[in-house]
């Protein structure tokens, strides 16, 4: 495999069969597993797990202590705040076998706050972000703000992250988000 301009280090543990994109880094006490793709430019925070089969876009920062299993696609620029975890396995039971995956979708953009427990099944919408210690347990929608346990609804942001007024707009930016207000 060739893993060269990847920064890895001596204490993690990279599988073989995995796939790691140019400028990316993977710290202390990380574990790849094998068949799973990591874009370019990633940062692979230390104490993480990214399980066989899971696939990781572009520009991604994963940060310490994060668990992503088997059945979760990462899209392109999101954060996954410390401690953050998701699940894949709906009515998990230790000594049962025949137990069905079910995938998560995290899209473009998502910022997912530290402590925040995404429960398999549902699709995190383009540029949403997910407030700290919440539990999701629904879809969101492009560009929802939620928070608490489980998820409510906090309003709308910007692909920059700031919150948006009620118009929509943006004064960061500068920018109004009309098909919102559909």
């Amino acid at each position: 495999m060739n893993r060269q301009n990847v920064f890895i280090h001596e204490s993690a543990h990279i599988s073989q069969k995995a796939t790691i994109g140019e400028g990316s880094k993977i710290w202390i006490n990380s574990q790849i597993r094998e068949n799973v793709t990591i874009g370019r430019e990633c940062i692979i925070s230390k104490d993480t797990y990214i399980d066989h089969n899971v696939s990781i876009g572009n520009n991604v920062k994963i940060q310490n202590g994060v668990s992503v299993y088997n059945g979760v696609t990462i899209g392109d620029k999101v954060f996954i705040g410390p401690n953050a975890v998701f699940t894949n396995d709906y009515f998990p039971r230790a000594y049962i076998e025949d137990w069905k995956i079910t995938e998560t979708f995290i899209k473009e953009g998502v910022s997912i706050g530290a402590n925040a427990t995404i429960i398999c099944g549902n699709t995190i919408g383009l540029y949403s972000m997910i407030g700290a210690g919440s539990v999701v347990n629904r879809d969101v929608a492009d560009y929802e703000l939620v928070a608490g346990n489980p998820i409510k609804h906090i309003g709308w942001v910007c692909e920059c992250g700031k919150k948006l007024d009620n118009k929509y707009f943006c004064e960061k930016c500068n920018k109004t988000y009309d098909f919102l207000e559909s």
